[in-house]
């Protein structure tokens, strides 16, 4: 559906409703959310929701990707997290629109390029292999702290952050990424105690600078003048809740796959040369962030649905990932899927600045369990979703 955009903010606040769908995204709600993107593709691709003070959904690939490139309409402020992690201040660079985005940008690419991570390889195969000999073994093993610790202690030793701090990093984390949803004062109860964190340890590293990200972003002559602090702290809240978490439910949910579709685990174990495809897959299919919300800065028609300006709307990247007119088979998980021009991480000028170091943290997880535990099984039911236990059962 071709979006159209008319007038600016402000010429209206009141928008159609209609059609509406009670969509949700987050908590239980994923569950079933795959059989929900199947209904409205077909009944209902641009739909109203009631949740969280009102939003549309769009889920056609096409759609999602032209609002994705039209910050003018769509912009990102003042948060493209719905609810919000706990703070109303700007998630530096994903609430930033273009061209004020493009200094951030610039700034923190260098961080994450495909060689800088390359360089993360060897220590992350190393924690890998250290997790995987602290696992209880026995038949039955808890995967998901294996899945959460790989990417927190890589991405946190990049960072800088003290990893003597992550049993207090993972209880933060729930509470500003799970609990939100159910009480927004937990949420911002954790971000008020992430943000005093945050302003302690940017002080040390001041004083006290290491060979971290955190500590070279404070020494750089960046374009424009250096990072403020208030700036740094934005970033580094950015930093924390995104880099300590997706990755995990990445990990998690293909590990979550694998332990059901033995055929798939095998021809992995045999050659490991497929897991970087399955990778791909398991991001398009069962991705950890299934949808980011958009405000609208005019008013807007897609198809025969009309928006207002000011109205908020959801681009659910989980539905245009198992858009049938761009995927074949798209409800099936295929992990020799090519081509997979999956949108996982986004596109355009807000594509994850971490999607380089995500794919080979998910990559070496993968490789260095199955070369640990080429079978395995599930042990106990548990949802796609999420970074709750993951009970697997070895097998000889």
């Amino acid at each position: 559906m071709p979006i159209q955009s008319g007038e600016p903010e402000g010429a209206s606040t009141v928008g159609t409703r209609h059609p509406s769908f009670d969509f949700d995204f987050h908590g239980a709600a994923l569950d079933t959310i795959f059989d929900d993107y199947e209904v409205m593709q077909r009944d209902c691709p641009v739909s109203w929701s009631d949740r969280y003070g009102g939003f549309w959904t769009i889920t056609s690939y096409a759609d999602v990707c032209a609002a994705e490139h039209d910050w003018d309409t769509f912009s990102v402020g003042p948060s493209m997290i719905l609810p919000s992690f706990g703070t109303d201040r700007p998630l530096i660079p994903l609430d930033i629109d273009p061209p004020a985005l493009t200094r951030f940008r610039q700034i923190l690419l260098p961080f994450f390029t495909p060689q800088r991570m390359d360089t993360l390889l060897p220590r992350t195969r190393e924690i890998a292999g250290q997790l995987l000999d602290d696992l209880a073994y026995g038949e039955v093993v808890d995967a998901s702290p294996y899945a959460r610790l790989l990417p927190a202690m890589v991405f946190g030793e990049y960072c800088g952050f003290p990893m003597a701090d992550a049993g207090q990093f993972d209880r933060w984390v729930d509470d500003i990424v799970f609990a939100r949803t159910d009480d927004e004062s937990i949420a911002r109860s954790a971000a008020d105690d992430v943000y005093d964190y945050f302003r302690s340890l940017i002080a040390l590293r001041r004083s006290e600078p290491g060979s971290d990200v955190i500590s070279a972003l404070l020494e750089a002559d960046h374009a424009g003048g250096p990072l403020d602090d208030d700036e740094m702290l934005d970033i580094c809240y950015l930093l924390f809740v995104a880099g300590l978490e997706t990755t995990a439910g990445a990990i998690r949910v293909a590990l979550w796959h694998l332990a059901q579709h033995p055929d798939e685990l095998a021809l992995l174990a045999a050659d490991p040369s497929l897991i970087p495809a399955a990778t791909e897959e398991f991001l398009r299919a069962l991705s950890p962030v299934q949808a980011m919300a958009r405000t609208l800065r005019l008013d807007t028609r897609i198809g025969d649905v009309q928006m207002r300006a000011g109205e908020r709307v959801v681009l659910a990247f989980g539905a245009a990932n198992r858009d049938p007119d761009v995927f074949e088979c798209p409800y099936d998980v295929r992990i020799d899927r090519s081509p997979n021009p999956h949108v996982a991480f986004g596109i355009g000028a807000h594509r994850c600045l971490g999607s380089n170091l995500a794919r080979r943290e998910v990559n070496v997880a993968l490789e260095e369990f199955i070369r640990r535990f080429p079978r395995f099984e599930l042990a106990e039911p548990a949802p796609w979703h999420g970074v709750g236990r993951l009970a697997i059962r070895t097998l000889p």
